[in-house]
């Protein structure tokens, strides 16, 4: 039986070997973490957050698309179905999933909460690659400077980029958090 408590060391499990993939994955989980002390996000956004980039890890990637192949694992896994929405449409995977001729794939997912997916696109966009904090605009750059243009990731973040913004900026208008969230937070980021 699945619980949310378990989202970390399901992450754990699949991406600690993976270098900067679980530094930013552990950060995304951490920041998480601290807003739903706060009350501020639900439970299956705090679990979405640990697991989102579990398709990364080498088992358990079937398509190439991250999202889908780690929301398909969660599904297999009996994970709810909020949660593996939340995993399967993050930051932008639809337009990946059309880059990549997944859409159809992606689609049979259930789909997210909007306000809860763009909080966890908010979580995703202010944590660099190395688990340092960041803003979402910086963080986009940076995706598409790692990426050659040829990239169905590169298209994807280029044909997305304004949405992503606009999602980060409702999830910190939602959560009441300051533009300068987290990265201007030093000690305790939910203090403004």
């Amino acid at each position: 039986m699945w619980s949310a408590d378990q989202a970390s060391k399901v992450a754990f499990e699949y991406l600690s070997g993976l270098g900067r993939r679980w530094d930013h994955v552990r950060t995304v989980g951490e920041l998480a973490e601290e807003l739903a002390a706060a009350g501020k996000i639900s439970a299956d956004v705090e679990a979405a957050a640990w697991l989102h980039d579990l398709g990364y890890a080498e088992e358990l990637s079937a398509t190439g698309l991250h999202a889908l192949d780690g929301a398909a694992f969660l599904a297999a896994e009996g994970v709810p179905a909020g949660v593996v929405s939340l995993v399967a449409h993050h930051t932008g995977a639809d337009f990946e999933a059309e880059e990549r001729g997944l859409r159809a794939e992606l689609s049979s997912l259930p789909a997210a909460d909007p306000a809860d997916l763009d909080v966890l696109t908010l979580l995703d966009l202010v944590t660099s690659p190395d688990g340092s904090l960041t803003d979402p605009e910086t963080r986009v750059d940076e995706i598409l400077s790692r990426y050659p243009v040829s990239s169905p990731v590169h298209r994807a973040v280029s044909r997305s980029r304004a949405e992503l913004l606009a999602c980060a900026e409702r999830a910190r208008r939602q959560l009441g958090l300051p533009d300068e969230w987290p990265a201007g937070t030093a000690e305790g980021v939910l203090q403004s």
